[in-house]
């Protein structure tokens, strides 16, 4: 939280003239003088773009900062679920090998998409992550499999 105060000169006449600043760094700030974690760290589930070609749907997703190893995909019946979860941790230490400061924390999210082992051929689906972008390509199925038709005989 930032604010905007026009200094008028009587400042020194005033009886709380670091007011407004005082009360932004009790929002602000931690006990410390660091900026709070609160409010600087917010888990977002990651937007994800989905695009549809002939051949396939190519899912998208921005997650900068991960690592490869921190995602997961997986295939449950007709859903399609990514997740990730990574921990973070900050040290610093004196000359006495004491804490000074130790900060960490922890992220996560996950997001699942339906679909159909009828249009898309499962054993295919491949990820990549490169750049703080995770792509996904679930390859169709051939059309020629889509439209068998099979009749069934009434007795």
């Amino acid at each position: 939280m930032l604010s905007v105060i026009k200094k008028t000169g009587n400042e020194k006449n005033s009886m709380f003239p670091d007011f407004p600043s005082l009360f932004d760094d009790v929002l602000t700030r931690d006990l410390f003088g660091m900026p709070s974690r609160r409010l600087l760290n917010t888990n977002t589930i990651p937007s994800v773009n989905v695009k549809e070609t002939d051949e396939a749907f190519e899912l998208e997703m921005a997650a900068p900062g991960m690592d490869k190893k921190d995602f997961k995909i997986e295939l449950q019946q007709d859903r399609l679920i990514i997740s990730a979860e990574r921990e973070i941790s900050n040290e610093e230490k004196d000359e006495k090998n004491r804490f000074s400061r130790k900060e960490f924390s922890y992220e996560s999210f996950s997001r699942s998409f339906n679909i159909s082992e009828n249009i898309v051929d499962t054993n295919a689906i491949s990820a990549n992550y490169k750049n703080g972008i995770l792509n996904i390509i679930v390859p169709k199925k051939e059309k020629s499999s889509l439209n068998n038709v099979k009749r069934i005989e009434i007795s």
